[in-house]
């Protein structure tokens, strides 16, 4: 490298990294608030911000003082957390076009997309990035193409084994994501994104093929506290603390959206001194073919004027403070009751031994002639005020996070209604709404950034496994061009809304108002196989699978016509047949193919008679 090469270089290291010290200080109040939160949903509940800007713990007042934590916050949590857990997000992508190779082309993505998601754990990957979410308010996904993904296609001098590539999405904590300003409201008002995240020198040189130089790194563990408890004894609490990582260095990802005078972007990683890559963005995976970040954001509850979402723990930390205060003092009364608060005259008793034993059970006490005994004063009960300050904060509690003792606890009056208790349930459900949507659309915006990035990198001819529709194993051959469409759109509604039970009483109703009907007034087979699948028996029965085999075999058929000539067979659905390839007939504008078709279609008519009659005669004979 000639030193005007290095110079550039190191130029551009050292303006990412001032950009990227920037950002951590505009960002750090912030960080601040999020180590508070998971203090709190941990159970260190006694941590406070300092006006100096860090986290520290507050101490017992006096030796006999009740320091007891009684977490709600993290039941809370974790409530909303099951819930969020009931999302599948199952979304399929929308054909162009009803033309048949529009929508077969349109199915096979759905599949590819499903399998994608299957190969990467979605699900887990939703209850991290979930969690995340709810505790400090934001999480990330990134959605990009790894070259050590996929099947083994050969070896090379640098590489024992050389894949072919696939997808690969990781969950990224909002610690390791710098927008270029934090009032930006989303990703696509900022001009340029930072993650900067800790790796190993070693695994630094196995990605990018570069030593760096090691350095010591602060990152958060858990650490146990003596910081409660109460009288006569200490109890541990989990704290966040500042632990040291060694031989690590931060990798600096720096994405800059296109602009004009570069309009694919902009990327640069560096590394300690190192610039490890500097070009444009490498994804299309934006509409229009367009490159753009490989981040998608979702959030617990939306803060106005600020680019990360806000926690509802942020809200429950000072119910939660006025909480423990209140059961501790509560306990503090109690132990006034249990031991007594004893008065006893100056010089009348040996007061070093009457403080160390107490008033044990038949102890005898012995005090000077002439002076009163001890006593014990009079504490009177726990006051009332306790009992109603303590339930009024935990409906606090309810109205604030919206979290009913029905979700909460399983708590279900008596005197109450199905119907009221429904309201109830759906109550809370609608409280997640800002949630389930951030979570549903983040979902979305992944998988639409997985077919763009096959569409990119898929050039030749591969095999995809997925999961067939009755649940058998289906093998997909395709090529970036077969994957068309990436308009994609949601299975179902909200599974929060819309649960399998609503879903299959709905099915249930409308099936006895005659609605799935035919002609003749029976329910057609295919409407069986809809019924089924909308009360969830898809792969129940084995009578399903042949007719959807033959539903299947019909639709490949339609692709064929005019391409090679379609036999009719014997064990032919005749029924299925005829329907889908109807509805073919209907949407063809090419004579010529309407034409063969309508003969195709009026075999299935003739043989079908024949059966019929044979059929007829079968059961006329006995």
């Amino acid at each position: 490298m000639r030193k005007s090469e290095e110079k550039f270089a190191q130029d551009i290291v050292n303006e990412v990294r001032r950009d990227y010290e920037r950002r951590r200080e505009e960002r750090k109040p912030l960080e601040l608030q999020w180590r508070l939160n998971m203090n709190f949903y941990n159970g260190n509940q006694y941590a406070e911000i300092t006006p100096v800007g860090d986290i520290e713990q507050y101490g017992k007042q006096y030796f006999w003082q009740e320091r007891e934590v009684y977490n709600h916050i993290a039941s809370i949590i974790e409530t909303r957390l099951s819930k969020l857990n009931r999302l599948k997000c199952a979304v399929s992508v929308r054909p162009f076009s009803s033309d048949d190779s529009d929508v077969y082309t349109a199915k096979l993505s759905t599949q590819i997309v499903k399998a994608l998601c299957e190969e990467n754990n979605i699900a887990e990957l939703l209850n991290r990035a979930s969690t995340w979410s709810e505790v400090t308010g934001s999480c990330f996904f990134k959605t990009v193409w790894s070259a050590d993904k996929g099947r083994i296609v050969g070896s090379s001098k640098s590489k024992a084994q050389l894949r072919e590539g696939d997808v690969e999405i990781t969950v990224v904590p909002p610690y390791e994501i710098f927008p270029d300003s934090v009032c930006a409201s989303s990703l696509d008002d900022c001009q340029s994104v930072i993650h900067a995240k800790a790796y190993h020198v070693d695994e630094i040189k196995d990605i990018w093929g570069v030593d760096v130089q090691g350095e010591d790194i602060n990152v958060f563990s858990l650490d146990n506290a003596q910081i409660g408890g109460g009288l006569g004894y200490e109890a541990s609490l989990p704290n966040m603390i500042d632990s040291v990582a060694h031989d690590m260095c931060i990798v600096i990802e720096k994405y800059a959206r296109p602009t004009a005078d570069k309009p694919n972007g902009e990327l640069i990683v560096v590394a300690g001194e190192k610039l490890l890559y500097y070009g444009e963005l490498p994804y299309i995976n934006e509409v229009n073919e367009q490159r753009g970040y490989p981040f998608t954001k979702i959030i617990c509850l939306e803060k106005l004027g600020c680019f990360y979402g806000t926690s509802i723990i942020e809200r429950l930390i000072p119910l939660q403070r006025a909480y423990n205060a209140v059961k501790n003092r509560k306990h503090e009364f109690i132990n006034r009751l249990a031991m007594g608060v004893m008065t006893v005259e100056d010089g009348s008793v040996d007061t070093d031994n009457l403080e160390e034993e107490g008033l044990s059970p038949g102890k005898v006490l012995i005090y000077r002639q002439g002076s009163n005994p001890p006593k014990l004063l009079e504490s009177g009960r726990v006051p009332i005020d306790f009992q109603y300050e303590e339930e009024r904060i935990l409906q606090e509690f309810t109205t604030i996070s919206g979290v009913s003792e029905i979700s909460k606890y399983s708590n279900v009056y008596n005197q109450m209604s199905g119907k009221a208790i429904g309201l109830l349930v759906e109550q809370d459900e609608t409280r997640l709404s800002i949630a389930t949507t951030s979570l549903r659309m983040g979902i979305k915006r992944v998988c639409e950034q997985m077919l763009r990035l096959y569409k990119q990198y898929c050039k030749t001819k591969r095999m995809k496994k997925y999961s067939g529709d009755n649940g058998e194993v289906e093998f997909a051959y395709f090529t970036a061009s077969d994957l068309q469409s990436d308009d994609l759109v949601f299975d179902n509604e909200n599974e929060l809304t819309d649960t399998l039970e609503n879903r299959r009483n709905m099915v249930l109703e409308l099936a006895q108002m005659g609605i799935f009907n035919g002609e003749n007034g029976g329910i057609t087979n295919r409407n069986k196989l809809k019924i089924l699948e909308m009360l969830g028996f898809g792969n129940w029965e084995s009578g399903r699978d042949v007719d959807e085999s033959h539903r299947k075999k019909a639709m490949k058929e339609n692709l064929e016509f005019g391409k090679r000539e379609i036999e009719v067979a014997e064990y032919d659905d005749h029924n299925l047949h005829i329907d889908e390839h109807l509805k073919r007939l209907l949407e063809e504008k090419d004579e010529s193919i309407k034409a063969l078709i309508d003969e195709h279609i009026k075999r299935h008519k003739m043989m079908k008679t024949m059966s019929d009659g044979f059929t007829q005669e079968v059961i006329n004979n006995g």
